[in-house]
């Protein structure tokens, strides 16, 4: 996720490059965020698979209407139910009925997975954020400077991107300013959040710090925000190794690994 700045130009192209090193702590919580995500997206992909359904508020289940279903396991838009039945007599019951069909319910070792690599999303994301903080990396590396913020700039680095042709720096790699954005915005926004809904679905967490939910108006709400930040996430890893390999796949990973 930490990507020096792509170079897309023709290898034909004499041209000098100064040599940079990423700083070790970089390298590192690079790959353990890389690690722990890929298997947060399995695990993931494996618990909505048991309920596909997702809702607004603080509850919802198979008998209430959700937002949207997802056609992923068999447990989509079933529709095998028995008759309802109302819990009391009065007209605000709650309500049950049981299942006519097999459940896909193996998710038990999802949990688990999943809640384990999320804390080793969670610890390493808050050492390089204050690392990242404290030595200035964010400051020099990811925010813009004020020359860079015109929409000149922008449109220019845009069609640079498109048309895989980005202009190779004299005094070695920078990050364009759309990788800054892009960087920011993860760093910043996407990673916290899917952090914050995530431990919003944690019953214990929320027993200790019931303003979680209220900061997400409810749990279902937490589990629907978790997920679309999650999406977010994954077109971003997926534009990020897509760049990686266009830019020269072996370089990025020497420069990410034990080489410069």
């Amino acid at each position: 996720m930490y990507l020096k700045s792509l170079n897309f130009v023709s290898t034909k192209q004499n041209h000098t490059e100064a040599s940079t090193t990423h700083n070790r702590w970089v390298k590192s919580s690079h790959w353990i965020v890389a690690v722990s995500f890929f298997a947060l997206v399995y695990t993931g992909f494996v618990i909505l698979m048991s309920h596909p359904r997702l809702y607004w508020g603080e509850v919802g289940n198979d008998l209430t209407p959700a937002l949207f279903e997802l056609p992923i396991s068999r447990n989509y838009k079933h529709g095998g139910w028995e008759k309802s039945q109302a819990f009391y007599a009065n007209a605000n019951s709650p309500i049950s009925a049981s299942r006519t069909y097999d459940i896909f319910n193996k998710n038990g070792w999802g949990r688990s997975l999943h809640f384990l690599s999320a804390w080793l999303l969670v610890i390493t994301g808050i050492v390089y954020l204050l690392a990242g903080i404290l030595n200035g990396h964010f400051r020099k590396n990811f925010w813009p400077g004020r020359d860079e913020l015109t929409f000149q700039n922008f449109w220019r680095d845009m069609v640079n991107h498109i048309r895989m042709q980005k202009p190779v720096p004299v005094d070695g790699p920078k990050y364009g300013l759309l990788q800054k954005f892009a960087y920011l915005l993860v760093v910043f926004l996407l990673l916290p959040l899917i952090a914050l809904t995530g431990l919003s679905m944690s019953p214990a967490i929320t027993a200790a710090f019931p303003f979680l939910l209220k900061l997400f108006s409810g749990f279902q709400s937490a589990r629907t925000i978790h997920f679309f930040a999650a999406i977010a996430l994954e077109l971003f890893l997926i534009i990020h190794l897509l760049m990686v390999i266009l830019s020269g796949f072996k370089r990025q990973m020497i420069a990410m690994t034990f080489g410069k």
